[in-house]
């Protein structure tokens, strides 16, 4: 079979299951489908250690069903609130250091604070890049309405990848609305004053009455809804239905909880 065969990716799957299925890992931290888990996650003394046991014997499992580990290519990281924590810890596989890093992209960008403001950052960019690049298209010589179709059909998805799972603060919100009125001044352009004969930009409001589409924080908030009816339909035993019905458990640290956003902060859209 050749390299970019359809089938490859399927008999990679089938591959990696079984050697899961055929690992015993360390059943201690946050267990999978109810019986088999990758690696571990726990806020235990051990958790560390338990995680370097599991991709140990994840690696020799494939190793004998003829699949090798690309151990340069893995790499670790810490959540915690504590800020420090992890600086004591390495780990080492199959004579290979694992490198531990504060990020990294994985169907979006995952940070050692569980935050998404990077992911949104990025996002952005990517959406900067895409709206550069269809400049060209979108010219005066196209109709508003092309212009609109255009954005909402290859810009704003590019944007809003994996938003179904954002927790937006109002700063994020902003940067939203932001890039939105930015792109939708471009497609409406300049204003002539009535008073003063001058071309100046559009307002918010006057841009909200000439884009009669939902805006972009609507759109965000009408895909999440229809994601968590998905979810909630979903059997029981799926991860992503036990995540969503799931009561947290445990207590809240003793420190007062961090502010999201201070409200005395302004931010021009």
């Amino acid at each position: 079979m050749k390299q970019g065969d359809a089938l490859l990716p399927l008999l990679f799957n089938f591959a990696l299951e079984n050697a899961i299925k055929r690992v015993q890992v360390n059943q201690d931290g946050l267990i999978l489908n109810g019986t088999h888990q990758l690696l571990a996650y726990a806020e235990a003394e051990g958790s560390v250690h338990t995680v370097k046991e599991n991709a140990e014997a994840l690696v020799v499992a494939t190793k004998q069903i003829g699949l090798e580990v690309n151990a340069d290519e893995m790499k670790y990281i810490v959540m915690s609130r504590d800020r420090n924590a992890g600086r004591g810890h390495s780990m080492k596989i199959d004579n290979t250091s694992i490198e531990k890093v504060e990020e990294f992209k994985y169907l979006g960008t995952i940070t050692d604070q569980n935050s998404i403001q990077e992911e949104i950052k990025r996002r952005l960019k990517l959406g900067n890049v895409c709206y550069h690049s269809v400049q060209n298209l979108s010219s005066r010589l196209l109709s508003k309405n092309l212009n609109i179709k255009i954005y909402r059909t290859i810009i704003l998805p590019v944007v809003l990848y994996g938003c179904e799972t954002w927790s937006l603060t109002l700063r994020e919100e902003c940067r939203l609305r932001v890039f939105e009125n930015r792109v939708l001044r471009k497609v409406f352009g300049p204003k002539r004053d009535e008073v003063t004969g001058e071309w100046r930009k559009l307002h918010n409001e006057e841009l909200n009455d000439l884009y009669s589409l939902p805006n972009i924080l609507r759109v965000v908030k009408s895909r999440q809804m229809r994601w968590a009816r998905h979810v909630a339909r979903m059997v029981e035993d799926r991860g992503v239905h036990r995540v969503l019905v799931r009561k947290p458990e445990g207590k809240r640290p003793l420190l007062r909880p961090r502010h999201r956003w201070e409200d005395n902060i302004k931010m021009d859209l």
